[in-house]
């Protein structure tokens, strides 16, 4: 597991919605039976947001909308296999939690 993959959402009942889990947790903190996740939301059901929150990625050529406030701790070992890498977005990511945390 490395910071900043994306899983299938594990969760069948949501998975229709949320199609996915953005891994954030640090790398140095793999030991942890836990994994930090935010939502990675279809943007055909959730509105635009603010962009500094809720940024947008394309996974899949499917359009998805990360739902920060939401974020999580799932248990690790329901993170099956990494279906994709949002490695190069690290930026957009980490701005839109440091939004939520300290507002800027």
């Amino acid at each position: 597991m490395a910071q900043f993959d994306v899983y299938e959402n594990p969760n069948v009942e949501t998975r229709q919605q949320i199609p996915y889990l953005l891994d954030v947790q640090a790398d140095l903190l793999e030991g942890l039976s836990t994994r930090v996740v935010v939502p990675l939301v279809f943007s055909s059901v959730m509105e635009a947001g603010t962009p500094h929150l809720n940024p947008r990625f394309n996974i899949k050529r499917e359009s998805v909308v990360m739902s920060t406030a939401e974020l999580a701790g799932v248990p690790a070992d329901l993170l099956k296999e990494r279906v994709y890498s949002l490695k190069e977005k690290r930026e957009e990511i980490v701005a839109a939690l440091q939004f939520l945390f300290a507002g800027f």
